[in-house]
């Protein structure tokens, strides 16, 4: 009973937890989510909105993203790649299909079940490269 309590709590924060991911596309993390709903919504708490995007992550509303540095959450729930700038952070969608036969041959190979795999590209962005290339 106390974890359905928990899970009804606080739907207004959580709807606007929700809304503040699903309204970007920039993969954003945890502190400019926050900062963000703190702008309209100072008396939402940073503990609040980082229980929120736990809570929607594992409901499986939102996409959670561990990459090097700070995790990040996206809206997109479907499994796909992305690539990291190594210079600025900046997280985009890496334009290639899942290969979800690597699932199965991993999964053939050890015996786990495999539910998905992740892979993160490193790389310069153009914007970087293009500031970087001015300063040589």
């Amino acid at each position: 009973m106390k974890k359905d309590t928990i899970n009804r709590r606080n739907t207004k924060q959580r709807d606007i937890v929700f809304n503040s991911v699903t309204s970007r596309c920039d993969h954003p993390t945890a502190d400019e989510i926050y900062l963000e709903i703190n702008k309209e919504n100072p008396h939402i708490s940073k503990g609040t909105v980082y229980r929120n995007l736990n809570i929607l992550s594992k409901n499986g509303k939102i996409s959670h993203i561990k990459v090097p540095g700070s995790d990040r959450f996206d809206l997109r729930l479907d499994n796909h790649y992305h690539i990291i700038c190594t210079e600025c952070g900046k997280v985009v969608d890496a334009p290639i299909e899942y290969e979800k036969e690597e699932d199965s041959i991993v999964s053939k190979s050890t015996g786990f079940e495999i539910k998905r795999h992740r892979t993160v590209f490193e790389g310069i962005c153009p914007e970087c490269k293009k500031s970087l290339l001015k300063t040589e």
